[in-house]
């Protein structure tokens, strides 16, 4: 009879159950890019476009009317979101590590107003950049890392939750249902939830119709932005001016 030492036998146990975690994430993951496309359909996406409408409720009443969003995606960190409304329209853009806001009246288009965003709002704007194109798979080699969180049960489903951790305060934690891979739910380390419905399709990739993102305000009640989708385009030629600062070319 062998004797392993018991400190031998707990190094075991504990490589064993890695090795088991390890292949559970890994096997999520997989259903979660199938549920959105075949690997030959996801890997040449280097760009997105979404077109749609946006609506503010609050407190359970809505703000009244919707906004025409337009949101841009370009790898490896350009992301452009232009929200227009009957009297204004609002772009907000990153360009690698440059970020800017303009707004413009629409009585007057000439007065507009720029402003540069923060290293933090850079952050931020860089993680979900990656994470829309990224497809839940390459953190690790930007130095961040996916945490496996277990099983729970989210609106009734079993769920394995995983947390992308970009770095300090950058956390997206989803909800994957067990079964088909499908999102569940995404949870933000400020409590934002995310919630996706629907479906519409760009070739053979599927995407929600409808997200769902919900706040706490500082008042007790809560925030809910809705964003409906009509159409989404797969690696849309845009030029990279579209990204830049409006100071360089107008």
């Amino acid at each position: 009879m062998i004797y392993f030492p018991r400190g031998f036998r707990f190094f075991v146990v504990v490589f064993v159950l890695g090795l088991s975690q390890v292949y559970a994430q890994s096997a999520i993951l997989d259903k979660a890019r199938a549920y959105i496309g075949s690997e030959n359909s996801i890997s040449p996406v280097d760009s997105l476009r979404f077109i749609g409408a946006l609506e503010v409720v609050d407190a359970g009443q809505s703000s009244g009317g919707t906004v025409r969003i337009e949101i841009i995606f370009q790898k490896p960190y350009r992301q452009r979101i232009t929200a227009t409304s009957d009297n204004r329209s609002e772009t907000t853009a990153l360009d690698g590590y440059d970020a800017w806001q303009r707004v413009i009246g629409h009585e007057d288009s000439s007065r507009w107003e720029v402003n540069l965003l923060g290293p933090d709002q850079i952050k931020r704007l860089r993680a979900n950049t990656f994470e829309n194109l990224a497809f839940y798979r390459g953190l690790e080699q930007l130095g961040g890392r996916i945490d496996d969180l277990g099983e729970f049960s989210v609106d009734g489903v079993v769920c394995r939750k995983l947390a992308f951790v970009h770095g300090p305060g950058i956390v997206f934690t989803r909800s994957f249902e067990l079964a088909t891979g499908r999102l569940v739910l995404t949870e933000t380390e400020s409590g934002t939830r995310i919630r996706e419905e629907g479906e519409i399709r760009a070739g053979d990739l599927h995407f929600p119709q409808r997200i769902i993102t919900t706040n706490s305000l500082p008042d007790g009640n809560t925030r809910t932005i809705i964003v409906t989708f009509s159409s989404v385009e797969v690696n849309p030629l845009i030029d990279a001016i579209a990204f830049a600062l409006p100071a360089l070319h107008e």
